[in-house]
């Protein structure tokens, strides 16, 4: 992200829509209105719904700013500028589980269906424009807001389908995980994609006839015709407000009726299957604890291979927020939907390989920054991971502390716990691999890779005797 003179630093992922644009300084997230962006701002700021909506914390609070504070777009200033609360840590919707994007789908059409009843739309449906605090879904493209004209469909229709709504069908209708195909294509997946798997007895399922084949087929059919043409056809065919609400809560219905709640995996059950004894857990959660509420406060720890979320849980009670990164959906929704349900608003749980993560996407790969760029955490928890990288991925040793220190703060500690080769965990890995294609993989060489990247400022060997866990400062 380019950064002015000044200090302000455009967003990557607004430049789409020139009538407003977002620039951070700071920590502060800015938004630049044109004129007639500024018109709607202020309509929307005097309506009844949005207020509301900011109360109840579906959509991000925001304000007035002075406008002199980013710089204009062209020679003319920005008409009005906005400040928005800040997110704690941006994510993409293919790093998502199925529940999450379900439920950022109907905060989406609930706020659809708010605005039409007083005459406002998005222009926008894009899941781009939803983001997390904790596990609750918040509405952040305060810019897509605009009035309704009257007889005109809504413009984001076609973006919820491929970004929303044709993901939600591949997972909840063929148990197809989404995740790898959102990731391959910043503006979704396209109606010609998913036809073909959809056909014989499976075009009946809820959703498949209207919003795939037909919403296909009309694209095709209209595909000469310009936006205003189909426009005033829609109109000379009596298209109406109530018409529009009466889709939207259609969409809704259908949304909130697609499910997929897939068998359990290895890694779901792998609190009971992993080996630990008791005072291995005991011992273990104690360091973890110790580790992450000495010294500062941390703002941002994230916990990398999750799982359950149990060492998210412990860090949560002493940190602003935590960031659980899980590979497998299925766990990660599982964790989601017990958050969820509890309320928690400082753990995020995120669908992410840590040997495949998310890269830069979108335009010049940096409209979507990839995980590594968005990561700069005061603390990270790299518990039962290092030998799943190292042997089960062929990562070497040296590549993995050096990843550790990149998604590192200045000065910020990793919690990292190394299995010994003989640990009957490491020793199942290695059974699967040629004899001696690991010889570097012992603990004191991961103890002389950690000491050239950070300080060790506390080692524990648990009683089991084949793990240890290490606190080491980075750059100290």
């Amino acid at each position: 992200m380019a950064i002015s003179p000044t200090g302000v630093r455009p967003e990557p992922a607004s430049f789409r829509d020139p009538a407003n644009r977002v620039f951070h300084i700071g920590d502060e997230v800015l938004r630049g209105l044109d004129p007639q962006a500024a018109e709607h701002w202020r309509a929307l700021a005097g309506s009844t719904f949005f207020p509301a909506l900011v109360a109840a914390r579906k959509v991000c609070a925001t304000e007035d700013a002075p406008p002199t504070l980013v710089p204009a777009a062209t020679a003319a200033p920005w008409t009005a500028v906005l400040r928005h609360e800040r997110i704690p840590f941006v994510s993409h919707p293919y790093e998502w589980s199925f529940s999450m994007l379900r439920d950022a789908a109907l905060l989406h059409l609930e706020i659809l269906r708010a605005a039409l009843g007083e005459g406002f739309t998005t222009k926008d449906g894009s899941a781009y424009n939803l983001q997390w605090r904790g596990a609750d879904p918040v509405f952040i493209d305060i810019g897509s807001f605009e009035p309704l004209r009257d007889g005109e469909p809504w413009a984001g229709y076609r973006q919820f389908c491929q970004t929303v709504l044709y993901p939600l069908m591949l997972t909840a209708h063929l148990g197809v995980d989404f995740q790898p195909w959102l990731r391959a294509r910043v503006d979704g997946i396209e109606a010609a994609e998913l036809r073909p798997l959809f056909v014989g007895t499976r075009r009946l399922r809820p959703g498949v006839l209207t919003h795939l084949h037909l919403h296909g087929a009309m694209q095709h059919r209209n595909a000469a015709a310009s936006t205003t043409e189909v426009r005033d056809q829609l109109r000379a065919a009596g298209f109406s407000r109530e018409l529009l609400l009466a889709t939207v809560r259609g969409i809704e219905k259908l949304v909130g009726k697609l499910d997929h709640r897939p068998a359990g995996s290895h890694w779901s059950d792998y609190q009971v299957t992993c080996g630990y004894s008791a005072r291995d857990r005991v011992a273990k959660e104690q360091f973890v604890v110790t580790s992450v509420a000495t010294g500062v406060r941390p703002r941002l720890v994230l916990d990398l291979g999750a799982n359950d979320g149990r060492y998210s849980r412990l860090a949560a009670g002493h940190a602003d927020y935590v960031v659980a990164v899980e590979q497998d959906p299925a766990v990660v929704d599982q964790l989601y939907r017990k958050l969820r349900s509890e309320g928690q608003r400082r753990i995020l749980p995120l669908v992410l390989d840590l040997a495949d993560p998310s890269p830069g996407g979108g335009w010049r790969g940096v409209e979507r920054a990839g995980f590594a760029e968005r990561a700069s955490a005061d603390v990270v928890l790299a518990l039962a991971v290092v030998h799943h990288l190292a042997i089960g991925r062929n990562v070497p040793l040296p590549e993995v502390v050096d990843w550790l220190a990149g998604l590192t703060a200045p000065g910020g500690t990793v919690v990292v716990e190394f299995v010994h080769p003989e640990d009957p965990m490491a020793t199942r890995l290695l059974a699967n691999k040629p004899a001696g294609l690991f010889p570097d993989y012992r603990r004191d060489t991961f103890e002389t890779l950690l000491a050239t990247r950070g300080r060790i400022t506390e080692r524990l060997e648990l009683p089991s005797g084949t793990r240890t866990l290490y606190r080491t400062v980075m750059g100290g």
